[in-house]
């Protein structure tokens, strides 16, 4: 039974055709075809306050796009939601009712906290210890989502104005690592060792250049190191050098600057990333919603 996940984002609208699967009695979403277009909505959201007609139209087209992709592969079902930038145009909603007239695909402007919860739930598919203390760390153009769990149960959760693009934007509030760093303080059990998760393309992507195998962690002084080395080339030699899409390679810096300094609040020195993201997550419950009707 496959499905279409949408998640237009800040930086890029992604379309996953995924579908649920079993094996040696472990489910997983198993990707089918994965496409990304990078609107950089964030551009317009945090400059102008709004989507302007330009990439208004893109996104509509984008979204035909992704729906005639899901036709093809005959989808179950198909849902469609946007986050940070989305939720801070002030035209947003205005643009979810035009694609709603046009197309028909109800877009949901979800919270920070529905798109954490998204997120989190295929991480129950995921081989972690009962009761095991760990965090889950999701950076995207426009917000941060950072929750806290005691193996299954959610010990905190919460969503902060910083992301990539904001950043690039200079739009990040003053005080705001503070705000970030008492409140992991306010959760966190100096006495535990939390292991700790990344989400996010930009942290998949560090993984990935690093040559970290499936299920290794990314120590953090490979990440600083890594950072200080983009850091000290420019835009065209990030690419040249690292394989990185033009629209990836101003974003990485500052994804790994969140990621670094929130890392840093914790015991472990290492972010485990394992390549499940929101579109991931969309799948699964709409997948566990059909076995339920």
């Amino acid at each position: 039974m496959k499905f279409s996940a949408i998640d237009i984002g800040t930086n890029a609208a992604r379309l996953l055709v995924g579908e649920v699967v079993k094996e040696s009695n472990k489910s997983f979403v198993k990707k089918i075809s994965y496409t990304r277009i990078p609107l950089r909505l964030g551009d317009d959201v945090f400059s102008l306050g709004r989507i302007d007609v330009k990439k208004k139209s893109n996104l509509f087209n984008t979204v035909k796009a992704f729906q005639i992709i899901s036709d093809i592969f005959e989808v179950k079902r198909l849902r469609a939601v946007a986050t940070s930038a989305m939720r801070e145009a002030e035209n947003g909603s205005q643009i979810v009712h035009d694609i709603e007239q046009g197309l028909g695909i109800d877009v949901e402007i979800i919270s920070g906290a529905e798109e954490a919860d998204l997120i989190l739930g295929t991480f129950m598919l995921l081989d972690i210890v009962e009761g095991q203390p760990f965090v889950v760390i999701d950076v995207g153009g426009g917000s941060t989502e950072i929750n806290i769990f005691r193996g299954s149960e959610k010990v905190a959760s919460k969503s902060f104005k910083i992301g990539t693009i904001r950043m690039l934007k200079g739009k990040i509030k003053k005080g705001i690592w503070v705000e970030i760093n008492t409140w992991i303080s306010n959760f966190v059990s100096s006495s535990e060792k939390y292991v700790v998760f990344g989400t996010g393309g930009n942290i998949n992507k560090t993984h990935k250049i690093l040559g970290m195998e499936s299920g290794q962690p990314i120590h953090i002084n490979d990440m600083v190191s890594f950072k200080e080395k983009l850091m000290s080339l420019s835009m065209e030699q990030r690419m040249k050098r690292f394989q990185i899409r033009p629209d990836r390679a101003d974003v990485i810096v500052p994804a790994l600057e969140i990621y670094i300094r929130i890392l840093s609040n914790f015991k472990t020195p290492n972010i485990f990333v394992p390549k499940i993201g929101l579109s991931d997550g969309m799948i699964y419950q709409m997948y566990l919603e059909e076995n339920l009707i």
